[in-house]
């Protein structure tokens, strides 16, 4: 039977940690367990489960800084935030549901450690450019404090760039800093209706070309397009690329109207004001178009913009495969039958024939054992993983193999 471990502090999880490493016995860390699917399985005896170093300790809306718990539920911080009509401009997307977890059940914590961003990215950065602090504890046992309370801190190592993404393989996140920004006065996206996915890469080259400062860039086949529960997209009979344009109002009206005057050779255009269109960026953010499709294995592969629809084009013969762009073209989220082992190698393929990485977002457990979660690393980027992993956790008891086997 696991044995699940709730510290209440700090303290209590680095004595925690501590023990661990005295029994070489490894940990699974878990913020609030949303994305326990995410990477490859684990099998131990002990869960260190981060969810009670939960609240707020510092929040100076003027100064646009948050330091929270890692484990406080981002449902519950972007609350806060938009009583002070400020947010968080990564949009950490809301993956739980893809899992099967309840809406909301994420944390800050565990968004930093897989460094996810929404479609604001193309903008704004990923979570890692918002993080400006940590304290934590190290697979040795220790505690210890990186980054500060401002952007421009350059004392010692900027270790907050290396916990994004590190899955939890370096140390227990047990508090974070974070850069907050003012939210956007007033949101539209401009819709192109039915265009192919050739076609809606050059309509969406175009926006981010212009001088309009598109926030997202996204384009939804017919199948995705039906799954919305925005009537415009939901209704539209066919595929929708959307491009979204934030600011203050009077500007946002202007510059939408020049979208669809720049863009008026491609096809008909619809738009979304307010409401209809956060809503339709919050489905695109936390990959709502798969929420139907709970048994198939879920891909996300960053890539070339311009490589987005030839990378699709060299999987659609895989069975069950289904995929819609964010990030301009940039990243294809891709839908497989997970039954199909094979289907890993061919998506692997056409990654190295098109250039990028891939992720196996959601898979079964057999699937995630046999197969590469993560993007293969060469020879010297696997060397320089391991080194930094025994820098930090030298008994290797923190998330051990959930990125790489053995690391």
């Amino acid at each position: 039977m696991t044995e699940i471990l709730k510290p209440e502090t700090a303290e209590q999880a680095c004595e925690a940690v501590a023990w661990a490493v005295g029994e070489e016995t490894p940990l699974e860390v878990r913020g609030r367990g949303s994305k326990h699917g995410y990477g490859r399985p684990q099998q131990t005896p002990q869960v260190l489960d981060l969810s009670r170093l939960s609240g707020v300790s510092l929040y100076e809306a003027e100064e646009l800084v948050m330091i929270a718990g890692a484990g406080t539920p981002i449902a519950e911080l972007e609350s806060l935030l938009a009583e002070q009509n400020q947010a968080f401009a990564f949009e950490p997307p809301d993956l739980g549901p893809l899992w099967g977890e309840a809406p909301g059940s994420g944390s800050i914590g565990g968004a930093i450690a897989c460094n996810l961003a929404g479609p604001r990215r193309i903008k704004a950065g990923a979570a890692r450019d918002h993080f400006l602090g940590i304290e934590g504890v190290s697979g040795r046992g220790e505690l210890f404090k990186s980054g500060g309370r401002v952007v421009k801190n350059v004392t010692g190592y900027d270790l907050c760039k290396l916990m994004a993404g590190s899955f939890g393989t370096l140390c227990a996140m047990t508090k974070v800093t974070v850069k907050v920004l003012p939210a956007a006065e007033k949101t539209r996206s401009v819709l192109l209706l039915g265009l192919d996915d050739e076609t809606a890469l050059k309509a969406m080259t175009l926006a981010m070309q212009s001088p309009y400062e598109v926030s997202g860039a996204a384009h939804l086949p017919a199948w995705a397009a039906a799954t919305s529960n925005v009537g415009y997209v939901g209704k539209a009979g066919g595929a929708v690329t959307a491009l979204r344009v934030e600011g203050p109002g009077p500007s946002v009206e202007t510059r939408c109207a020049a979208l669809r005057k720049l863009l008026s050779g491609l096809g008909e255009s619809e738009e979304l004001h307010s409401k209809n269109s956060a809503d339709f960026w919050r489905e695109l953010r936390d990959a709502a178009p798969f929420h139907g499709k709970p048994a198939a294995a879920i891909w996300r592969i960053s890539t070339a913009p311009q490589s987005g629809p030839k990378l699709a084009a060299a999987c659609r013969d895989l069975p069950g495969a289904a995929w819609f762009y964010d990030w301009a073209g940039g990243l294809v989220w891709l839908a497989v039958d997970p039954a199909e082992e094979a289907s890993a190698g061919a998506v692997r393929a056409a990654v190295a024939a098109h250039g990028g990485h891939a992720t196996l977002l959601r898979g079964p457990d057999a699937l995630r054992s046999a197969v590469a979660v993560f993007q293969p690393l060469d020879e010297a980027k696997a060397a320089l993983t391991k080194r930094i992993k025994d820098g930090f956790d030298p008994r290797g008891v923190l998330n051990r193999g959930r990125m790489y086997e053995g690391v």
